[in-house]
């Protein structure tokens, strides 16, 4: 197994384990176009966020978004980790472990004092993931609004 960052021939897969992580969590829809584009957008703009992949043989079994943002508690960049997946072929052998230690190793690296995700409140099986890796539940609430269209325009 390897692990490192997504490059752009990796995305064809990625929108397939976005296929499959979407079918599973009840916020959202797998839409391939939107996940194409923001896959795209992340990867050419690492300042805003990194993508990494879990790779067997070369193949992608395995992906995570590492979204950088500033926090005025922290006083500095912020990580927003989303979009951790595995094949289903490669779960329960530690590997989703690893995939996430890497990504908070190289967030330490960076100097990013905390890193935030989100799972749904039903996945039991997620939220003992997390709690094991040291992810501790937070007193705030996600509330969010929809702005209209996005496929991708920040600057």
């Amino acid at each position: 197994m390897d692990i490192g960052f997504a490059a752009s021939t990796d995305i064809e897969a990625m929108a397939d384990l976005l296929y499959e992580l979407f079918t599973l969590e009840t916020d959202f829809q797998p839409q391939r176009e939107k996940q194409l584009a923001a896959l795209h957008w992340i990867l050419d703009h690492p300042a805003h966020g990194r993508l990494f992949v879990l790779r067997e043989a070369g193949r992608v079994v395995g992906m995570a978004s590492a979204l950088i943002s500033i926090s005025t508690a922290e006083g500095g960049p912020v990580l927003i980790l989303e979009d951790v997946i595995l094949a289903a072929s490669h779960r329960g052998g530690g590997h989703g472990r690893q995939l996430v230690e890497h990504v908070l190793r190289w967030a330490a690296g960076e100097g990013i004092e905390r890193v935030t995700l989100l799972a749904d409140r039903d996945n039991a099986a997620a939220l003992a993931f997390y709690a094991r890796l040291g992810f501790e539940e937070s007193a705030m609430v996600v509330r969010r609004v929809r702005t209209g269209k996005s496929p991708v325009t920040v600057s």
